[in-house]
């Protein structure tokens, strides 16, 4: 596996990510934000992070554009966590997408966000060849969830 991790700036932490969740707290998505609550794999505390939902043929998947950060470690460990979309809460169950499955899900993740998330991407975006796109697939896990009830 990846070890890949690009650690958000000042800017993003401080002022983006929070204006992100403030927003997203008060039921106002900006382009298909949540904020995803998970429990900590070795505390066990509720961890929350802003994160874009993508919707790509029926299914709804949650990308990792930074790589394999806490959020990503957790998820693996818990299975599943919670979307948040004001006080509208959604439960879920996440199971990790191959990476040899992940080419469509980040064609369309790179199309719908490329401009907020692009840099991440080693310059691979939505209209790169397919080979371009399955060689970062390791450095970005993809998680397919499926909502409880």
């Amino acid at each position: 596996m990846s070890t890949h991790v690009q650690k958000p700036g000042w800017f993003t932490v401080n002022v983006f990510n929070r204006l992100v969740a403030w927003m997203t707290r008060r039921g106002i998505s900006v382009w298909g934000s949540r904020v995803l609550a998970v429990r900590g794999r070795k505390s066990g505390q509720w961890r929350t992070t802003p994160v874009n939902l993508l919707t790509l043929d029926g299914r709804q998947y949650l990308v990792a554009p930074r790589g394999h950060v806490q959020w990503t470690h957790n998820m693996r460990a818990a299975g599943g966590g919670e979307l948040h979309l004001g006080k509208h809460v959604d439960p879920f169950t996440a199971t990790e997408v191959a990476d040899d499955d992940k080419t469509p899900i980040l064609r369309a993740y790179l199309k719908r966000w490329k401009a907020e998330v692009g840099v991440f991407f080693a310059g691979v975006g939505p209209d790169s060849p397919d080979d371009q796109l399955r060689r970062i697939a390791p450095d970005h896990p993809v998680f397919e969830i499926t909502l409880k009830g």
